[in-house]
């Protein structure tokens, strides 16, 4: 079974940093990792993506502020989020690409208000 928690999100005020991280179950060795958000009335959307050869992708909207890593002895991928931005706003979730799937965690909120 393919698990994902996340942890990390919470309230900062703009301009501050938050770093998420996702917990998955088993290894993520030869995984596509990555985060998407989901902000109140709005459509998920990719935030940034690591593919299995290391390749990064990351949405215009958080390039240069934003860094995806992953630690594959703790089977962990982890989301630096720098100069925060109230648009930042938002549910964010693991993701997880196996076996041709998909697969999200739980979700973890980020609130960015003064």
């Amino acid at each position: 079974q393919v698990q994902l928690v996340e942890s990390g999100g919470g309230l900062v005020q703009p301009g501050g940093s938050l770093r998420l991280s996702c917990a998955a179950s088993g290894s993520i060795f030869r995984n596509a990792m990555g985060w998407y958000r989901q902000a109140p009335g709005k459509e998920r959307e990719l935030v940034a993506l690591i593919t299995s050869a290391g390749t990064t992708n990351y949405a215009d909207s958080v390039k240069g502020r934003f860094t995806i890593s992953r630690d594959y002895g703790k089977n962990m991928v982890y989301l630096q989020m720098n100069s925060l931005k109230p648009e930042d706003t938002a549910v964010y979730y693991c993701y997880r690409f196996v076996n041709s799937r998909d697969y999200w965690g739980q979700g973890t909120q980020v609130t960015v208000s003064s």
